[in-house]
């Protein structure tokens, strides 16, 4: 929780860190190989964003995927405003980025938001699997093909953008400070509203 302070307290930070997030994301798009992620254990913060934007995302049964944003009292930014509607749908999407409700990799692969879920002694053979059969398969087309379908994200460009923002630009607020504070107090956070 050291970089949530700084990110708070230093604007500066937080600048480096809102472009650092875009990048993350971006690069994930742009990326001309493909990217599979292996999800076990909890799957939060820059991790699952790499672990959803994935091209094919693997994840344990007992996996625990959460989007805390809003617990935190920012902004559901980054990927979430692009990536989750397009993988799950707005109804799921807006019900998981809202209430911050975890999902399992079982219920995460039932609603479109991971690829696969396997038993979780399988996930990263899974993965590795798929990735062996991807580097096998043709460069060219396999570059292609995920560089159109990623169209989909990148006309997300703006709605990805006002995310962004709108998440850093909280992250200065008196929100943020009571989410940080009551989740090292092991408390419900009392935003006032």
């Amino acid at each position: 929780f050291e970089l949530l302070d700084e990110i708070m307290a230093d604007r500066a930070v937080r600048t480096r860190v809102m472009g650092e997030a875009r990048d993350l994301v971006w690069g994930i798009i742009d990326c001309s190989k493909p990217v599979v992620s292996a999800i076990h254990g909890p799957a939060v913060g820059a991790g699952l964003v790499a672990a959803l934007l994935a091209d094919v995302s693997v994840a344990a049964r007992s996996a625990k995927i959460i989007d805390g944003h809003t617990r935190l009292g920012v902004a559901a930014g980054d990927h979430a405003a692009v990536a989750w509607p397009l993988l799950c749908g707005m109804a799921k999407a807006k019900y998981h980025l809202l209430t911050n409700r975890p999902l399992s990799g079982e219920e995460a692969e039932r609603i479109g938001l991971v690829s696969l879920c396997v038993d979780d002694d399988a996930v990263q053979d899974e993965a590795m699997s798929i990735a062996t059969d991807l580097a096998a398969g043709s460069a060219e087309a396999i570059a292609f093909t995920k560089h159109t379908l990623n169209h989909h994200y990148r006309s997300a460009g703006p709605a990805f953008d006002a995310s962004l923002y709108a998440e850093f630009y909280g992250f200065g607020g008196p929100d943020a400070r009571e989410g940080l504070a009551s989740h090292r107090e092991k408390r419900s956070p009392n935003f006032g509203g």
